[in-house]
């Protein structure tokens, strides 16, 4: 156990400190704010403050820490062995930057509250990240940092680490489980009228073959998918939609037995999730009505969800989670952007900034989502992925990639798309 000294206690402290030493090293810490019992202290021991006070393990602090709310924080990023670092302090620390406050300004999404220039979608955009602007989107530098803490820490101190094994996850978002059947005459007659109107006529010939029976319905390869589970033992995580029929949402409805029936079906080779709709993502009444929907087919607490390209609308979005009492969100990466949004890949709780409280909502973030298929060539995805998994591996950090059941569509970009997934789970 590692005892921990830091003049003033605060919520950024207590969770930025369990975060690194606990979740990501597997180091038993605990925090005081008693000198006495800390100079008496005869184990490993770490102050964290404006200055040493004996032969401790020293890190100064920034101040990020101590503040309410939000301020105009001035980020400098500077170089640190073979990475990146910012918030630098002053040479008698024992690090060169204060690794807690830098952390927590990447954890909490900082710089997503700041005034910042949004997408077309309004989205905050990977380009305005700090992490895009200095070129290391692509690196875990939080879990890189612990490691680089961890090693200092074991040549001072005899230091016992009990850190579970992460493994690679796997998400499917399934948007429309159907792209031609289950749809009903008036949106069918819809359909045909709107492809006349766009002499889409490829698309008449394979509706009609669809809905007479002479071609499976081109997002029906579920059969495929649970067959590549099977033989590769690789377990989903299956977000459904369960929105109202609206402009973003051209689900079927989820009140069909086919939809219900498929739901359970593929819950035997996974796990289930809701994937959010564009209402419920801005409405908390929203948001629990299609909650109810999933847990009503599952019988089933909802326990995942994600937003996979909309507004993540912080803090408002993970505020209604909390307050619905689900446990995981997949939401926290950039779609059309490979890399790390928060500067992780290692699950982390929210930390509501607004409040200045720990919440229990547990985000996941992503590295890859399939929307990046299209804009990046197979060749630059391949090697940036190459490299991102041999950054894992030495973090030993958790890969989780997310992929959209419409890209299994086309049968070339479906075998890409496996192959993608059994690289994920290579060891």
């Amino acid at each position: 156990m590692i005892l921990v000294y830091t003049p003033k206690l605060t919520s950024r402290i207590t969770y930025i400190f369990k975060h690194i030493c606990q979740h990501l090293l597997g180091i038993e810490a605990r925090l005081t704010s008693i000198i006495d019992e800390f100079v008496a202290h005869e184990g490993p021991k770490i102050s964290y403050g404006q200055k040493r006070l004996g032969n401790e393990f020293f890190v100064k602090q920034h101040g990020l820490l101590h503040e309410q709310g939000f301020s105009d924080v001035t980020v400098k990023v500077q170089p640190w062995d073979d990475t990146i670092c910012f918030f630098k302090v002053s040479e008698n620390s024992d690090l060169p930057f204060d690794i807690f406050s830098a952390s927590f300004y990447l954890l909490s999404r900082y710089e997503e509250y700041m005034p910042h220039v949004k997408d077309s979608k309004g989205r905050f955009p990977a380009e305005e990240s700090l992490g895009y602007k200095h070129n290391f989107l692509d690196s875990p530098v939080i879990d890189i940092w612990a490691q680089k803490f961890l090693s200092l820490l074991q040549k001072r101190f005899d230091v016992i680490v009990d850190k579970p094994i992460s493994k690679p996850e796997t998400i499917l978002t399934v948007k429309e489980l159907y792209r031609y059947q289950q749809k009903g005459i008036l949106r069918t007659v819809g359909g045909f009228i709107t492809d006349l109107s766009t002499f889409n006529l490829q698309g008449i010939l394979t509706r009609i073959k669809v809905l007479l029976g002479g071609k499976s319905d081109p997002y029906d390869h579920y059969d495929d998918l649970i067959d590549f589970s099977k033989t590769n033992q690789i377990n989903f995580t299956f977000m459904f939609q369960l929105s109202d029929f609206s402009i973003d949402n051209r689900n079927i409805n989820f009140q069909r037995v086919k939809y219900r029936s498929q739901i359970k079906s593929l819950a035997d080779y996974g796990s289930v999730g809701l994937h959010v709709g564009t209402f419920a993502i801005k409405r908390q009444e929203v948001l629990k009505k299609e909650k109810l929907r999933l847990e009503d087919i599952t019988n089933e607490a909802l326990k995942k969800t994600i937003v996979s390209e909309n507004e993540l609308n912080l803090p408002d979005y993970f505020n209604h989670l909390v307050f619905l009492e689900v446990e995981k969100d997949y939401s926290m990466g950039y779609p059309n952007k490979i890399g790390f949004r928060a500067g992780t890949c290692s699950p982390f709780l929210f930390y509501e900034i607004n409040y200045e409280q720990i919440t229990p909502l547990k985000v996941v973030p992503y590295v890859f989502h399939d929307y990046t298929l299209g804009i990046e060539t197979r060749d630059q995805m391949n090697m940036q992925l190459v490299r991102i998994k041999n950054k894992l591996i030495h973090v030993e950090g958790k890969l989780v990639m997310i992929f959209s059941n419409s890209t299994f569509e086309d049968e070339k970009k479906r075998e890409d798309v496996f192959s993608l997934i059994k690289f994920q789970h290579e060891k």
